[in-house]
This record gives C-alpha cells, sequence and structure tokens, in this order.
C-alpha cells in the first residue's frame, strides 16, 4: 500500500493525524505546504492525498487542482477551519473525494481515509472491466425483455401498426425508436408527440396541420406531424388520453390513409407507420365508454408489453452501470460504481417509476455520492430504508422465516443496506432455534433446513416464470431433470 499523504501548514494537525494513521498501520507522509507535495508527485504518489485549503503560497484548491490533472485516480480530501459554501463547491467542483471541516473526529478523518483507500483499490480494478464495453441501444438480459427483443426482430421487415402497453417509465418511447431503426423506413424522418402533453384546443393542429387563416393566430400554413413524419413513423406516446373528436379523426387516417389540414379541403396522403403507446388499460377505457372500440382494434395490430423493472430485477445491476457511465459522460466526470452492498439495496427497492426512476437516482448518486466507490450509506434516504409501495419486493418472494421458538424473539437486524438481508434472517433463526434446544426434525435440523431453503428458492422461481420449469431451471442453474425432481420431492406441484 501507498503512503497516505498529509499537506497543512498547522504542525499539530500533520502530527495528530499521522500518529493517528500509524496506529491503524496506514503508513504516511506529511508536507508543510503544496509545493513540497507538488515536487514529491514528480517521483512519487500517494494512496490518498490529504490536504488543507488555506496555506502559505499554493492554497489547497491549487494543489487539488495540480493533482487530478497529473494523476486523475487519486482520492484528495480537502481539510479547512473556513466551512463556507464557496470552498466546499470550490472543492467538489476540482473532484475532491470528501470535503472535510475543521475541527474534526480524528477517529472519523481516519476513517474516511481508509474508505478513501479501499475506494482507490476497488476503483483500478473496475476500470479495466468496463473499458471497451459497447452499450446496445436497449438494454436487459431477463427473459421478459428477450421477448421484447425478439419481437422486435420480428417485426424488422413489417410496417404494421405496434400498440407498446407498459408502465410510466419503462421505455416505451425507446422501444418505439428501435422498431423504426430497425425497419423498411429507418433512413425516414421519426417524429414522436405525447397527446396528453398538448391542449386539447392544439392538438388536432399539431398531429394534422393547419391552413392559413383557418383560425386566429394561424399566420401561416403549417405542416403537422403526419406531414413530418412522411415516410417514416410516427410515435404517439400516452394515446389512450386522446380526446374522442380527434379519435373520429386518426381512425380515419388510420383507415383509408387520407387526412385534411385544420381548415383545408384537399385530402393528403398520409404514408406513415404508426406506433402507440399508453400506460393505461386501453380495454377498460373502451368498456367506460372514454376510448373508442373500433380504433383500439386498429392500433392492436401488433401488442408490445413492456415489463415493469420489478419484472426483471436481474436487469438492475446492467441498468445501473449504464445510467452511472451515462451520467459521468454528461457531466464530464470520472464514472462511479456501487458497493455489492449498495447494489444490493438498490435492486430491492420499489421503483414504482421504473427505468426512468433508477436513471434519475444513477443521475444523483453522480452528483451528490461523496466517493468514486458508492458504499451504502451514501444512497439516498428512501432507498437505504424503503417503504411498502408498489414494486417493493413483497415476503413471498424472499426466503420464508423457520419456526420460530415460544420465546420471544430479538430485534431483527438490518444489513448496511437497510434492508432484512436473508442471510442474516438464516442466522438468526438457526441461532435461535439452536438456543431454544428445541426437539430436532427426525431427519435432522440440517436437511429439514436445507429442504426449506430449496423449496422457497425453487418456489420463488416458479413464481418468477409463471410456472414454466426449463425457464426456471436456466435462471437457477439447475439441469430440467433435476427440477422436476425436486418439485416432486418438496411436493411443489400445488404452487409455491
Amino acid at each position: 500500500m501507498r503512503p497516505v499523504w498529509i499537506v497543512d501548514d498547522d504542525q499539530s494537525i500533520r502530527w495528530v493525524l499521522e500518529k493517528a494513521l500509524s496506529k491503524q498501520q496506514v503508513p504516511c507522509r506529511v508536507f508543510p505546504d503544496a509545493q513540497s507535495a507538488m515536487l514529491a508527485l514528480n517521483d512519487d504518489r500517494p494512496q490518498v492525498l490529504v490536504s488543507d485549503i488555506r496555506m502559505p503560497g499554493d492554497s489547497g484548491l491549487d494543489l487539488l487542482e495540480q493533482v487530478k490533472q497529473r494523476c486523475p485516480e487519486i482520492p484528495v480530501i480537502v481539510m479547512t477551519a473556513y466551512s463556507d459554501l464557496d470552498s466546499a463547491v470550490s472543492a467538489f467542483q476540482g473532484g475532491a473525494y470528501e470535503y472535510l471541516p475543521k475541527p474534526f473526529d480524528v477517529d472519523a478523518a481516519v476513517s474516511l481515509i481508509r474508505r478513501a483507500c479501499s475506494d482507490d483499490t476497488e476503483i483500478a480494478g473496475a476500470a479495466g472491466a468496463a473499458a471497451g464495453e459497447t452499450v446496445p441501444e436497449l438494454l436487459g438480459q431477463a427473459p421478459v425483455m428477450q421477448d421484447v427483443f425478439r419481437a422486435i426482430g420480428r417485426l424488422s421487415q413489417s410496417s404494421a401498426t405496434v400498440l407498446i402497453t407498459g408502465e410510466s417509465g419503462t421505455g416505451k418511447e425507446l422501444v418505439a425508436r428501435a422498431l423504426h431503426r430497425h425497419s423498411p423506413r429507418a433512413k425516414m424522418a421519426f417524429v414522436a408527440l405525447n397527446t396528453a402533453a398538448i391542449p386539447r384546443d392544439l392538438l388536432e393542429s399539431e398531429l394534422f396541420g393547419h391552413e392559413r387563416g383557418s383560425f386566429t393566430g394561424a399566420q401561416s400554413t403549417r405542416r403537422g406531424r403526419f406531414e413530418q413524419a412522411e415516410g417514416g413513423t410516427l410515435f404517439l406516446d400516452e394515446i389512450g388520453d386522446m380526446p374522442l373528436d380527434l379519435q373520429t379523426r386518426l381512425l380515419r387516417v388510420l383507415s383509408d390513409g387520407h387526412y385534411y389540414r385544420v381548415g383545408g379541403h384537399s385530402p393528403l396522403k398520409a404514408d406513415v407507420r404508426v406506433i402507440a403507446a399508453t400506460h393505461q388499460d386501453l380495454e377498460a377505457r373502451v368498456r367506460a365508454g372514454q376510448f373508442r372500440e373500433d380504433l383500439f382494434h386498429r392500433l392492436n395490430v401488433i401488442r408490445l408489453r413492456l415489463p415493469p423493472l420489478r419484472e426483471r430485477r436481474e436487469d438492475i445491476p446492467l441498468l445501473v452501470r449504464h445510467f452511472l457511465q451515462k451520467s459521468a459522460q454528461d457531466l464530464k466526470v470520472e464514472t462511479k460504481q456501487l458497493s455489492p452492498q449498495a447494489m444490493s439495496a438498490v435492486s430491492l427497492m420499489a421503483l414504482p417509476g421504473n427505468v426512468r426512476q433508477l436513471e434519475n437516482l444513477c443521475h444523483w448518486l453522480t452528483v451528490m455520492a461523496p466517493s468514486q466507490v458508492v458504499r451504502a450509506e451514501d444512497l439516498p434516504e428512501e432507498v437505504r430504508q424503503p417503504s411498502e409501495g408498489p414494486g417493493r419486493v413483497q415476503t413471498d418472494d424472499t426466503v420464508p422465516a423457520m419456526a420460530a421458538p415460544t420465546a420471544a424473539p430479538e430485534p431483527l437486524a438490518r444489513s448496511e443496506a437497510g434492508v432484512l438481508a436473508w442471510q442474516e434472517l438464516l442466522r438468526q433463526e438457526v441461532a435461535r432455534a439452536l438456543a431454544a434446544n428445541s426437539p430436532a426434525p427426525e431427519e435432522g435440523r440440517m436437511h429439514a433446513w436445507a429442504k426449506e431453503f430449496e423449496a422457497a428458492v425453487l418456489g420463488v422461481a416458479l413464481k418468477h416464470t409463471r410456472g414454466r420449469r426449463i425457464e426456471a431451471a436456466q435462471l437457477l442453474g439447475i439441469g430440467r431433470n433435476t427440477m422436476t425432481r425436486k418439485i416432486a420431492e418438496l411436493r411443489l406441484e400445488g404452487g409455491d
């Protein structure tokens, strides 16, 4: 391990930190000013640099700038007795790992330095793995996403109308763009219109255009979205919110391929592929008289359902890495990584906003997380201690607790992520059962617990695949015959 460098004109600060780090077996090197540290960078480099801001000569911010130019991977912790906003902002803008106001708790400072040392090692290991990776237009390894990819592939030579359904934030427009990009119309325009975002009075003009003088303010002829998308694809998002009178006009275009501009008298021919999307249940809106049944059938030629993120949780780590990389590129900073505990917490959070919410979280972490390796304690409060809500993993999706003794149980421990970890639950159950010295099952405790564990894992896998055994076996990495035998042995025929 390379030494930690301490740069401060205050000898007492250098002495205290050097002694505290030595007790922790962390090698240390001290400098009285920024100039001497800059000279030492010509021959050596630290594991972590801890520097005061205000010193005679060059400031700590000047040193920070030099270090980030020459060795951008080195974590730099800045200290100052002047805890003002400008200093903090300047430090973080310069790429500081953390901002430590004086006076500080020595143990907390040492803990921060040790964390920066470990983060530096993790970043070096992760950098090589991320290099050279190519990012596809749509991400997903879950079986439900593979079904979507297969459908896009089958539609690649088609111009059929497609209806995309799914909750808000699942990526419906991304799928629409992929359908266009892999279609015979790919060289022509892709035009998107959110029908819920346009005022009712303007929506007709937006869709079909208008003639000059057709209404107050129409000072010139305007091409609508159908004309703009000529030869290409028109994506109508939130189609379920379209007013009924405009549904009639849209139906006419889909039926005979002709339409009129607002105030126009000459029919225009539409050569456009229509892809519609909605988060609503259109069948229910048809039954309620809020959506035309004939238009629904015109749109529902090919239907693609995008799964919510809670149905494809195995894709969350892949998406997190992608969004962290994307945010880093947008902000021109280094890409952050999540520790295993932080990734576990994110994978278990509710995410009712689906992929869009996950992307926003990754952008927040890129801006707000103090270090390059994001720990569980760096996550927002709602991630570290999630509340019950739509999309939360329910108790029937976790390993069920085994029979507890009659004694009152102790409070359940929480993992670093703030979420009950199944490993910790299992340890506590075993400890309680052994401490209670309750009669062991005839087959033995170990065998009984192993059966309960297998039953829980297989049951959840079968529920995830809706009873498809081969698919569940593939997800678990076991053979089909093993899956069949275990289902019979554990009596899972009737359900989970």
